[in-house]
């Protein structure tokens, strides 16, 4: 069987509108000032409400408030732990992603795999990458049994996921959207796993939209979208004309799913704006002059001097996964250019605050 991967699908009039308006959405929100204070709180509460979505498409019960207070504060629920260990290991596994999107890492199978790795850790962060399954796959009806899906053989696996990986590198001239849209369809085909497929895959969806320079802040949530429309989900990616991946399924044409998939993201999108919008009418600050004299690396570090007073070169250089050599030189650039301020000049224990304009910023008293 050849694993060599050549999706079928069209541009619709449709699908071309909605990237438009994502397009949009896109530029309004790169302009959009914002305060680092308000960016962190609604980063935050997308990443908990992706964690609350994406989980609950798979069954999971706890409510976002629960979920809240399993990640923050280690709540507990008695008789609900396998919902627990769902919500810890994917609310890991989007941190993953983050570090991940920071270092501009490219998309490998160890990415993949270490993903599901965490999706499947209880929050744990001490992991292997998770080799594919072994054996066959079969997906049923939870309450009739009837067989669902058949995917491809476990021989096929690899195969399939290689030549996936390979095309999501080679498509570059593709709209990352499409990219992400048929990613996320060819890695459900593929099922590459006994478990934790479905989230899985919207992992590798929101890594390629990141990469891609579709990141809106971290503010957007696809799960919330297809949670609300379950059905239309389901539907949308059950395509072709046998439930056997060998009768069809892998010659499909997918353009219902991809536009499902472009109209959700255009949603998802416009919503963001709408928060942001939001957080201008509760009166506050408008830091849009000041933030335009950062560059990307400098507004992003904003978010650990909201927690630190007082940071290390290491501290900084752990946000985007640089090397101990690149810490110090960003942290002395940035020294010299009057963003960073030396607290202790001990070369051991050299620490740096904001200076005083952008302490304001994350304080909120500008």
């Amino acid at each position: 069987m050849s694993t060599n991967f050549k999706p079928r699908y069209t541009i619709t009039p449709g699908i071309a509108k909605n990237l438009m308006r994502i397009e949009a959405v896109k530029e309004k929100v790169s302009l959009l000032p914002v305060n680092p204070t308000v960016l962190a709180s609604l980063r935050e509460t997308a990443k908990l409400y992706t964690t609350h979505y994406s989980t609950m498409i798979e069954g999971n019960q706890l409510k976002p408030h629960e979920i809240k207070e399993v990640i923050q504060l280690h709540g507990h629920f008695p008789g609900r732990e396998r919902d627990e260990h769902e919500v810890k290991g994917y609310y890991a596994a989007l941190a993953q992603l983050e570090y991940y999107s920071a270092q501009n890492h490219p998309i490998t199978e160890k990415v993949i795999q270490t993903l599901h790795a965490l999706v499947m850790s209880d929050g744990k962060t001490n992991i292997k990458p998770t080799p594919y399954r072994d054996g066959k796959n079969v997906i049923k009806d939870s309450l009739t049994g009837t067989i669902v899906y058949m995917p491809p053989e476990a021989k096929d696996v690899p195969g399939l996921m290689r030549h996936l990986v390979l095309w999501i590198k080679d498509n570059e001239e593709i709209p990352y959207p499409i990219v992400a849209a048929i990613s996320h369809y060819q890695f459900a085909t593929i099922h590459p796993y006994y478990d934790g497929n479905g989230r899985t895959s919207r992992l590798l969806t929101t890594l390629i939209l990141h990469l891609g320079g579709y990141d809106l802040k971290g503010l957007y949530s696809l799960e919330e979208y297809y949670a609300k429309n379950l059905l239309d989900y389901y539907r949308a990616i059950n395509i072709g004309p046998s439930h056997n991946y060998y009768f069809g399924r892998a010659e499909s044409n997918i353009t219902p799913w991809v536009d499902y998939f472009i109209e959700g993201m255009a949603c998802a999108f416009e919503k963001v704006v709408a928060q942001m919008m939001q957080s201008f009418e509760k009166d506050e600050k408008d830091h849009s002059q000041l933030l335009r004299t950062l560059d990307p690396k400098q507004r992003k570090s904003l978010e650990l001097f909201k927690d630190y007073d007082v940071v290390t070169a290491k501290q900084i250089g752990d946000l985007f996964g640089f090397q101990p050599r690149t810490n110090a030189a960003l942290c002395k650039k940035w020294t010299l250019c009057g963003f960073l301020e030396i607290v202790d000049t001990s070369n051991k224990a050299r620490k740096y605050k904001l200076a005083k304009p952008y302490q304001c910023m994350v304080k909120g008293d500008l």
